[in-house]
């Protein structure tokens, strides 16, 4: 059926009977990632999201126009079925929970598509790209042990292909629009291959679905210090991916910190991310092309009376 905001019925019949109700037909989006799409709209402990209270108190005005599911923290060794969750009205009592960027991302498609719009959110704080692969292509990487011993002994954070196989694998049979991914923080110092890891990862996911060449919009990690001097290598590594993974876009972060928030690896600002990943989706997607969605990107540099002049696309 189109998309509308009528709440549906199916209806199973068979040896015994089974309905479903209260369904909405509308686009869904995958979100995935580390803590920084998993930070929810109420924010966390000394790291707010900006206007998050005017958010939550006008929630209930959102209600059966967005919905989104926490996946659980949940790792596995070998690919799983079935994962817990389940569809969240966007209220008041639910919001301060519902992912901040898949949110804002969600808000601004529901508005401009006018139909429901829902969010699968399976992030996990801490987690490196490897956690979130399949093992086909962990197995061509020569740094990554996959026995189950050598993952037992890390933290579940930090274990390869456990979050795939518990948190993503389970949900490959639930069509989906495209992915949202905000995650890199803990590659840091690992740039040289990010790209190419990001983009197994997506080809990966691609395969598992299989629904053909499903867009990929991902966020620029914050420009924060990290203490190593390396970050903007990985920011590099990232702007890089987008050549190398047909149908993808990246949000730039680096405009939306606050001097204030240089110490800050969870920046305030989440509702422009949301919304630039909204502007990709919007011009690529569902074929808005008067909708800007690029971020400039560097074109050349010359020196001319001793200063570095730059031009950028």
């Amino acid at each position: 059926p189109a998309g509308g905001y009528d709440p549906q019925r199916i209806t199973i019949a068979g040896d015994g009977r089974v309905e479903l109700n209260d369904i909405l037909i509308g686009e869904v989006w995958f979100a995935a990632g580390q803590s920084n799409m998993e930070m929810g709209v109420q924010g966390f402990h000394n790291c707010p999201v900006a206007r998050s209270n005017e958010v939550i108190a006008r929630a209930d005005a959102r209600r059966g126009k967005i919905r989104y599911v926490k996946i659980p923290k949940t790792a596995s060794y070998t690919p799983e079925e079935r994962v817990a969750g389940r569809w969240n009205e966007f209220s008041t009592e639910t919001a301060p929970l519902c992912t901040a960027v898949g949110y804002f991302f969600a808000e601004m498609l529901s508005r401009a598509l006018d139909v429901p719009v829902g969010v699968i959110d399976s992030s996990w704080g801490g987690s490196r790209i490897e956690c979130w692969t399949p093992r086909e292509a962990l197995e061509t990487y020569s740094d990554i042990d996959l026995s189950e011993k050598a993952i037992a002994e890390l933290p579940d954070y930090m274990r390869p292909m456990a979050m795939y196989n518990a948190m993503v694998y389970p949900l490959t049979r639930y069509t989906v629009r495209g992915f949202l991914w905000y995650q890199g923080e803990s590659n840091i110092g690992r740039h040289t291959e990010y790209a190419a890891r990001m983009a197994d990862m997506v080809a990966g996911w691609r395969a598992q679905w299989g629904l053909g060449e499903l867009p990929f919009y991902f966020v620029e990690i914050a420009p924060f210090g990290y203490g190593n001097g390396l970050s903007p290598y990985l920011r590099e590594a990232q702007c890089r991916a987008q050549k190398l993974i047909p149908g993808s876009g990246m949000v730039s972060t680096n405009d939306l910190v606050l001097p204030c928030e240089e110490g800050n690896i969870h920046p305030r600002d989440k509702r422009s991310v949301g919304r630039r990943l909204a502007f990709w989706a919007l011009n690529r997607t569902y074929g808005r092309k008067d909708v800007a969605c690029e971020n400039m990107q560097f074109r050349s540099m010359e020196i001319k009376d001793g200063k570095a002049c730059l031009s950028f696309d």
